[in-house]
């Protein structure tokens, strides 16, 4: 079945200039949204159907939805990216769209066509690129997300699903200013188990790390980082970001995927990068006692953390129970440094992009 054309529905109201500017002058985190948004249906017979770039607004959901009451729902996080020419781009677009479709085989849900997928993001960036802000760090972030949309109560995948695009422009992820972040060691709750839906991106995931986040707030910090299920002695990744260490000899280690830590995007481009640059880069197991032991005796100079939202973020200091201990200097390594401007440099277009992850528009 070939993919839908896109109807593009004219906005009764958009937003005044003047308001959008204001709205985008300094934008928190994931709290201002733009005018538009994509929409696809799908229904088992017609497959997707109805691609529209409409104005943004509720959604209108019977209370039967299969979504409220089993929670078929998967996402996204994507930003794109305003060049030195003013021409727009996106990163490795095409990666997002095959990390949904693995999501929705995990989670038992229609996959949408990976070209449906790219050419959904490329409309609302195209609908929306006005609403680009200006700030440090400024990209619009994009959210593609599904969920099964049947009105039907009975415990079985659902026979229809909605698949939507919004689009949010933002700044830097955290807004604290300092140097790095610091860090709570859960050891009281799990992310994902063995067998679970750790490796797909799925809105339950996050639901399940959010007292454990809201825990290490209370504390002080500023993220959690999980540990394994089984043994309690492995570090998984945080609430939303993948784990790397750098030690003194200029070798870096990051969790391995196991079906329990997210596929990330950035992690997959942090390793090429290091290797690009002659670091040796290892997916082992690394436990919180060798990040602890290693960290005090000087042979962990480094720790980040990475992903769509934050991009690579120092982690400065680390608390697990009652106590901590510091990674290097408590600020931001060189390699990390060196890393984090290869990765943005290609994303900006100010640098060569060898393996071809920029898209632009």
């Amino acid at each position: 079945m070939s993919a839908p054309a896109f109807a593009r529905l004219p906005h009764p109201n958009p937003t005044a200039e003047d308001v959008r500017a204001a709205a985008i002058a300094d934008p928190a985190f994931g709290r201002v949204f733009t005018d538009h948004m994509v929409s696809i249906r799908y229904s088992e017979g017609k497959g997707w159907h109805d691609a529209q770039v409409m104005p943004r607004g509720p959604l209108l959901l019977d209370p039967a939805t299969a979504v409220l009451h089993y929670a078929q729902e998967i996402f996204e996080g994507l930003k794109a990216y305003r060049l030195d020419d003013g021409s727009m781009a996106l990163f490795r677009v095409e990666a997002n769209a095959a990390r949904f479709n693995a999501s929705a085989r995990r989670m038992a849900m229609a996959e949408l066509p990976e070209e449906l997928f790219v050419a959904a993001v490329r409309e609302i960036v195209a609908a929306d690129a006005d609403w680009f802000p200006q700030v440090q760090g400024g990209a619009l972030y994009l959210r593609p997300f599904m969920y099964a949309s049947e009105v039907f109560l009975g415990v079985k995948p659902a026979s229809e699903y909605h698949f939507l695009v919004i689009a949010s422009p933002v700044g830097n992820y955290f807004k604290s200013g300092a140097p790095a972040v610091s860090l709570w060691v859960s050891e009281d709750y799990t992310r994902a188990a063995p067998g679970g839906t750790g490796a797909a991106k799925c809105g339950g995931n996050y639901a399940a790390s959010l007292i454990a986040q809201q825990e290490a707030i209370a504390k002080g910090h500023d993220q959690v980082v999980f540990l394994d299920a089984a043994e309690h002695r492995w570090i998984e990744e945080l609430g939303g970001m993948n784990m790397f260490f750098v030690f003194e000899d200029g070798s870096i280690v990051t969790p391995p995927l196991a079906g329990t830590i997210l596929p990330g995007i950035t992690r997959d481009a942090i390793i090429t990068l290091a290797r690009d640059a002659g670091l040796t880069v290892r997916e082992e197991r690394y436990a919180i006692d060798q990040w602890q032991a290693d960290a005090q005796s000087g042979r962990l100079t480094e720790s980040f953390a990475c992903g769509t939202a934050a991009v690579v973020t120092p982690v400065g200091k680390v608390t697990r129970g009652d106590a901590s201990f510091t990674i290097g200097a408590g600020g931001p390594g060189q390699v990390t440094g060196m890393l984090k401007d290869k990765l943005v440099d290609i994303q900006r277009g100010r640098a060569a992009d060898p393996h071809g992850w920029v898209t632009r528009l």
